[in-house]
């Protein structure tokens, strides 16, 4: 199965993944954060991001960074190799959550989740009832899932 390793500015990447453990709490060992604080030189940010990467105990491991051209992004690349790993830029909870579901299918195939997730997450919401809800009453226990 693969590992998934967000780098991002503090403290997106912990906040992230703390998000995803709240929904699947089983996918602790499979998502490491590495945020990235203030003045920290890109080395030392590339030997934390190694390190964790390596807890990750996964041959393949899917890279989401926040934004394409910052450090993040920038110490990330210097992880991918293309083969073992994916770099996916613009991280949002929706990637995230499509990426952890779906982290057992190919690496190739993971990288595309992750795009389409957050991208499909991003929409414009009206004044108006959500479209996809009736407006009938659900049962305190029910829950509607966009993911």
């Amino acid at each position: 199965m693969n590992g998934i390793l967000l780098i991002a500015h503090a403290p997106l990447a912990s906040a992230l993944r703390a998000c995803a453990l709240h929904v699947f709490p089983d996918c602790a060992a499979a998502v490491a954060a590495v945020d990235v604080p203030p003045g920290e030189s890109p080395e030392d940010t590339l030997v934390r991001a190694r390190q964790a990467m390596g807890r990750l105990g996964s041959d393949e491991v899917l890279l989401i960074a926040d934004v394409f051209g910052a450090t993040p992004c920038n110490v990330a690349q210097c992880l991918n190799d293309g083969v073992h790993t994916r770099l996916v830029a613009g991280a949002n909870l929706p990637m995230l959550l499509r990426s952890v579901c779906y982290r057992h299918e190919s690496l190739e195939a993971l990288a595309l989740r992750a795009q389409s997730g957050g991208a499909q997450g991003i929409m414009p919401v009206g004044s108006t009832a959500p479209q996809n809800q009736t407006g009938k009453s659900h049962a305190p226990s029910h829950y509607d899932h966009q993911q």
